[in-house]
Formats: structure tokens, sequence, C-alpha cells
């Protein structure tokens, strides 16, 4: 990106994140742009919310559970009033972020494109119902115009994309300040003196009033301070300068104002062939420096500390009381200074104040005292306070625990504290192989959510199968690289996938030169590598190799967490290979209970489909058949409840009755009720519905039989659908005397007749009567030319659902007899 297209993209964001904190009056504000590989949202401009504090948010996997990752992927805004609603929606963000706050997250988009997502963040407040509909209305329009401009820069060749290194625009929020400069020039030898209006008003002067002179202005300074503004206009004169003479001037609700007076004779050839003047400024700074001489007098310690964290003023009684000298805290983090403040707890401290903006105070013990500090933040940094408790310390009490806590060591014995990104890092990463099922689901949460955590650019997973390396997945080697890899055998050892297999060990280099100095046969694809080893139970499950187009030097943060990661990896993996073995088995014994092939008779088309669940073993109890007969063809469509081994096996068993009483001649209700005493007789446990129709080919009529089944639909041939409201007895296994009613219907030519089970018309997001709803609606308007499409225009939605837990069986018959042939002429 050229630097002047990289200016206006910046700008754009500035503009944008300021206006978005400015209509909603939230306290921080942060825009997120799509990386160019389109699988991480980079943190792209921050204001008031430094992006330090982010930490292990400055990228997001897209796929990831964070409002501004869901805002992008569903173009929609999501609104989160207060931390209950936070921790309802989106539990792996509040878990990591505990504090009382509201966001509000809107995808910014232009022409049908998405370049990332825009958040908002402010205090909640008990009973607060969040932004207004005006609010969340104004933030979308500024996440709009902030689309059309970064869509204008994208078609003027800039490129408006981040990558994994991409540093954020830090924006500070507009703050009302306590210091004011006014401008002046002053002619020494006339005693003329142009001022800008704030001089005017430093002196209490409107800038009408003021005629010029510096008279006028010497009549506002303190009696007794004009001979010494008249001495340093003289001195200015004779030595070119003037460096902070004080002056007082009066308040006119009485006592006065501190200013100082700086200038300088300019020394250029046209300034000193001109009359000689003084150019400077009148800085006022308010009550600051007697608020300042206040605090220091003061029997507690106060300090300030940047949005960063950093401190910026510390007292004279702080300094003294935490025994170090002003310059080793001034510019630091306290938990960076004082190693007795160096625990998790004490960052959490401030962020929950910097994130809720609401005050904050906890207790810590110092090595010979416990202190008690206080925060106060606004959206500029914060102001603490810290005085001593009153109570003795507990010898080996914990650090940051309460004086009634003791027994642990102390906090210079401990590691080096794990920071609260990391611990999000490790937390996000083990809930979501926490819901991958298969290893394929594996390695797409490895790919979506540990390059993003570390900067990464590519990735690939091998698994150990025989004792050798095979690729199960990676994304942005070359087959170069990855080619002299597969196939090694684990005792190999000489290269770094085996070796960190072998070892045990994760292996980090840190650089090109470093790679080819290791392993001269490969070649360096990546400029810093990790190779983390995924055992788990104490045997080798694969490998993770990760690379970096920049040189990475790992920090001991970074590598204590892979190390973490590669175990939670290694598990997961380990457990969805054998889920994949179970599947396998599984759907094979699936597959042999459904018919391979239905039969083909004149005058009926059928066609049958069966879609298992997306989620949990992918097997279950519904089934579908068509048994041509002597009086006619039998469609029959059943469930029986559960999705495992054991309701497939009990529905292979009633799929094989139906058959049998079928075949035999029984009526319609009786085949129902054989199969109903069947089940119970088999006692497994279980019940089943079951839908049961007998069409006969020649006149087209139908007789019906249901089982606490779903009832068929019809579509006539004028288009007409409907559900056919016809009488049924209970599910199947309830009760051993039944009766189940038989109703007759006759089909006209050119009809189609849907018997399909309940996972096609239920979700868990809408009830059954809008899934029937939208069935019908989808079968009376489906423009499919054959059976075999129409089958798969019903099963659209369901192919798309990404969590359908329920299976579906759908069986479709098309009535359409061949026309009489036509009477002999005459």
């Amino acid at each position: 990106m050229s630097a002047e297209g990289a200016a206006e993209r910046d700008d754009a964001l500035t503009h944008a994140v300021l206006r978005a904190v400015e209509v909603t009056g939230a306290h921080a504000g942060s825009v997120f742009l799509i990386s160019r590989n389109r699988h991480t949202l980079v943190l792209a401009a921050a204001a008031g919310m430094p992006p330090s504090l982010l930490g292990g948010w400055r990228r997001i996997p897209v796929n990831g559970a964070i409002p501004v990752a869901e805002a992008f992927r569903s173009g929609r805004t999501v609104h989160l009033a207060d931390a209950d609603e936070t921790m309802r929606r989106f539990p792996q963000l509040a878990v990591a972020l505990p504090y009382p706050f509201g966001s509000a997250s809107v995808p910014v988009t232009a022409g049908g494109e998405t370049f990332g997502s825009m958040s908002v963040v402010w205090a909640a407040r008990p009973g607060g119902n969040g932004l207004s509909k005006a609010q969340r209305r104004q933030l979308r329009t500024a996440a709009g115009r902030l689309g059309v401009t970064l869509s204008e820069l994208n078609a003027h060749g800039v490129d408006v994309g981040c990558d994994m290194e991409t540093v954020p625009v830090e924006v500070p929020v507009p703050s009302a300040s306590a210091v004011r400069v006014g401008l002046f020039d002053w002619e020494l030898d006339t005693g003329a003196l142009q001022a800008d209006a704030t001089l005017c008003a430093i002196f209490g002067l409107a800038p009408d009033e003021y005629d010029g002179q510096v008279a006028t202005l010497a009549a506002r300074v303190h009696p007794a301070d004009r001979p010494g503004l008249r001495a340093a206009a003289r001195s200015a004169a004779e030595e070119g300068h003037i460096l902070a003479q004080s002056l007082r001037v009066p308040e006119r609700g009485g006592g006065h104002r501190t200013i100082e007076l700086w200038g300088r004779v300019p020394d250029t050839p046209a300034d000193r062939e001109a009359r000689p003047h003084l150019v400077g400024g009148v800085l006022d700074l308010g009550a600051g420096m007697a608020a300042v001489a206040a605090i220091e007098r003061l029997a507690d310690g106060f300090f300030s500390l940047d949005r960063d964290g950093c401190v910026t003023y510390a007292n004279h009684t702080l300094v003294r009381l935490l025994r170090l000298r002003r310059k080793d805290l001034v510019g630091r983090h306290l938990w960076e200074a004082l190693p007795w403040l160096a625990d998790p707890a004490y960052e959490d401290r401030f962020r929950a104040a910097r994130v809720s903006q609401q005050p904050v105070s906890f207790l810590a013990r110092s090595p010979d005292q416990w202190l008690v500090f206080s925060l106060r933040p606004d959206a500029q940094g914060m102001t603490g306070w810290a005085t001593p408790s009153g109570q003795p310390v507990p010898a080996g009490a914990e650090p940051g625990a309460p004086p009634a806590q003791a027994g642990a060591a102390p906090s210079s014995s401990r590691p080096a504290p794990t920071r609260l990104g990391a611990i999000y890092r490790v937390l996000q990463m083990s809930s979501a192989l926490t819901e991958a099922v298969t290893a394929r689901e594996v390695c797409d949460v490895v790919t979506d959510q540990l390059l993003p955590a570390v900067g990464g650019h590519r990735v690939a997973i091998y698994v150990v199968h025989e004792r050798h390396l095979r690729l199960l997945s990676q994304r942005g080697y070359s087959e170069s690289f990855l080619e002299p890899l597969e196939g090694r055998p684990l005792h190999h050892g000489r290269e770094p996938v085996t070796g960190a297999l072998t070892s045990g060990v994760p292996l980090f280099i840190e650089s090109r030169e470093e790679f080819s100095r290791a392993y001269p046969e490969l070649r360096a694809e990546s400029n810093s590598f990790v190779f983390l080893p995924l055992i788990a139970s104490n045997h080798p499950v694969g490998a993770c190799v990760l690379g970096f187009d920049e040189a990475h030097p790992f920090s001991g943060e970074e590598r204590s967490l892979l190390t973490a990661l590669s175990g939670l990896i290694a598990q997961a993996l380990e457990r969805a290979r054998l889920y994949d073995t179970e599947f396998a088995l599984a759907r094979g014994l699936q597959n042999a209970l459904l018919p391979h092939r239905l039969p083909t008779l004149p005058g009926i088309r059928v066609t049958g489909r069966y879609l298992p669940g997306t989620r949990g073993m992918d097997i279950g109890g519904d089934w579908y058949d068509a048994i041509p007969t002597d009086r006619g063809v039998v469609l029959v469509v059943g469930d029986v409840e559960g999705h495992n081994v054991a309701a497939a096996a009990t529905m292979g068993q009633l799929r094989s009755a139906v058959r049998a009483f079928a075949s035999a001649g029984q009526r319609p209700g009786d085949v129902i009720a054989g199969t109903n005493r069947l089940l119970l007789d088999l006692d497994p446990g279980l019940l089943a519905s079951c839908c049961y129709v007998l069409l006969e080919p020649g006149t087209g009529v139908a007789h019906v039989v249901r089982a606490g089944h779903c009832p068929p639909l019809l579509r006539r041939p004028d288009g007409h659908t409907e559900f056919l409201d016809l009488p049924g007895g209970p599910l199947l296994g309830v009760e051993r005397a039944v009766d189940y009613p038989e109703s007759e219907l006759r089909l006209l030519p050119g009809s189609v007749l849907a018997l399909f089970t309940d996972g096609l018309i239920e979700t868990r997001e809408s009830d059954i009567g809008v899934g029937m709803d939208r069935l019908r609606t989808s079968l009376a308007h489906a423009g499919a030319e054959s059976l075999e499409e129409l089958a798969d225009a019903l099963l659209r939605n369901a192919r798309q659902t990404p969590n359908r837990r329920d299976d579906i069986a759908l069986l479709l018959t098309g009535y359409a007899p061949a026309a009489p042939p036509a009477p002999p002429a005459g």
C-alpha cells in the first residue's frame, strides 16, 4: 500500500471510530478489518481502549465465538446490553472478561462486500437497556460510511486489507483539557502585540475587546508582577528569549491564576531587518499546578495511569510508600515495577476498571505491609490511590489475598504470570475442541483458532498411522515443503517433525537461517517455525507445524501457551480419530439397513433420501422403503427414537417385519398392529413412529395408516398442496392391544405424495408449525423437472444447516399412470 493510500485509510478509520464513540456515548470503540486470507479479523483502529489492553483479542478468527466475528459473519448488529446477556450469548467471552460492560458490534459493509466489523463498549449500569434503537442506527450508519470509503479506496487500487502484523491506529478520545496555550507576536519597541483568541481568554478579554496593545494585557496582570513583565521584555531583547516567566492574573471571584510566558526573538534575516519583536506563547495551567502541590502534601499515595496502565505521575508519599525512586516507577506498569504486584489478579483489576469504567479497589501485600489500592477510570486513563490498610502481614501470606489468608510461597518464588489474553486462548481453544467431533473438525478448529492466536500464516497437521507420518490437513504450505515429510517413520528423527515427536518437546525455530543450519536438506518456506508434538496418553498422535512469514521471536508466554494447546489438540485429535473409526462402522451398518434400490413400477415413480444428522454418530433410526405387493406398492417411512447403533438395529428389525407382513398380503392396519406387537416382544426400550401407504397403481386409491407419525403431504396436479389430516394411532411400542385406523384417498394423475420424518420440519430455532408451513410452500412452488430434483430441492435447506441434530428420511411418490389408448376411429 502506498503511503498516501495508507494515510487515507487511517484517516477513514480514525473518523469512523471516533464517530462511533460519539453517537453511542460509549467510552471505547474499535474497528476490525478482514485479513487478506479472509480467515482472521485484525484490529485496525481503537479509540478509548489501548491495543495493548486487548492483548489476545487483536486477532479474532472469523468463525470465533466473539461478537465482532458474529457481526461479520451474519451481517447483523450484535447488541449485548450488559454482562448477563454477554454470558448467555457468548459464555467464552464472559469467562475471559467477567466485567460489567455492554457492547455493540456491527458489520462494515458496502456494495455487498464486508470489510470487517466495528464495535463499541460502554459501562453497563444495573437495569440498563444498552443502546437505544436510534444509537444502534447511528452506529450502523457510521460503519456503513466507513465501508463506502474503504470500497472507494479499494476501487482506486488501495489495498485496505490487513495482515497478521498490522499495527492498529490508536485514536485518543477527545476530552476537555485543563491547559490552555495562547500565542502572540509582540513588537518590543512600539508595544503592539498580536494575540489569538485563546490568549485573550487567558487574560479575561473577548477578542473584540482587545486593542492590540501590550499595556492592555499588562493591566490584567497582578500589580506586583508588572515590573517583572517589563523586565522580561527588556531581557528578551538583549538575550533573545524569555523562559517560563511566571505571572499572576487575578480572578474575578477572588484569588488569582498563575500563567507562564515563553518566547524568543526570531533570528532570520527577514526578522533582523524588521522591528525587534518577540514570538511565543502564554501557558495557562489552570488549577493544575495548585492541584499537584496539594497532592504532594497529602499523607496518602496518589498516582496517575495512562490508557495503557503505565504510571504518568506519582506523588512523594507513594514513592516513599513503595520504596522506589520516582524514575523507576513512572513510565512502567505497576505490576512491572513492583515484583509483589506481578500476579495476573492485579492486572485483571486494572483491566476490570478500564473495560467497565467503574471504580475498582483491591488489597495487596508489599514486603512489609498490606496496602489498599483504589482505581478511578475515565476515557483518558485512571487516577489511583494507595494507603496502608493498618493490618499486619501474616507470615507466608499469599500475594493478592486478604490478610486472613496465608500459607503460600512469597511472590518472588512464583513463576512469571500468565497474561489474561493467553488464558483466554486456552479457554477458547478448549471450548472449540470440545465441540469438534471428527478429525476434520479438529483440524478446522486448529487452523481457525491457532493461527490468529499467535499470528501465524501456515499450518500443517500430521497424524501417526502405523508409526509413519501422514498429512491430515494443511493451509498455506507448498507441496515441495510437505512432500519430504510425508510417510516418514517415527524413528527417523533427523527432521523437525519426527524429532519433536520422538523427544516429546516442542521445537521453536526463530529464523530462516537457524532452520537451514539445522535441516539443510529441507526447504525453509517460512521465516520462523513451531513444531508441536501431539501426544495423548503417553503415545504420539501426530504433529502440528506452524509457519510465520516474518521472523518471530517466541516469548516465554507464547512457548507456554503453545505447549499447553498442543496437549489439548492431541487429546481432541485422538478422540476424533476413534470417533471416525466408529463412525465408519456405524455408517456401514446404516447403509446396509436402508434399501439400495427402489422398485420401478408402471405409472408410479418413487425416490428416497436419507440425510444423517450433522452432530453425533450420524446414525439413527429413520428409514424409508417401497415394497411391491400383489395389491400395489407399499410406501413406508418410520422413525425409531435415538441416534445410536441400538436405534439403527431396531430400525432394521422393524423394516424387515413390515416387509414380511406386507408381502404376506395383510391389510395395512394389520401390518402396523403386527409391527407394534413385534416391537413390544423385542423390548428394546425404544418407541417408534410410522406412516404406511398402500397405493393401487390402477385406480390411484391409497390406503393410509399412521402410528404417531407426521401426516403425509400431498401436492395435487393443479399445484394445491396440503397436509392430509388423517386419523392415526399411538406410537409403536406403547401398548399391545391397539387398533390402527385405515384411511382411504384417491390420487389424481400428476399428484406427488411426500412421506417424511420429523427431522425435516423440526429445528431448534423454530416451532414445528413453521417447519410444516415451510415444507408445504417448498413443495408447492418447487420448479423441479424430475422427482429426483424435487427431493434434492426439499432437502436443500436441511443440508445447509450446520448443527442439525436429527436425521431425515424422505420418500416421494409421483402418480402418473399411462393414458388409456384412444378407441379406434369409426
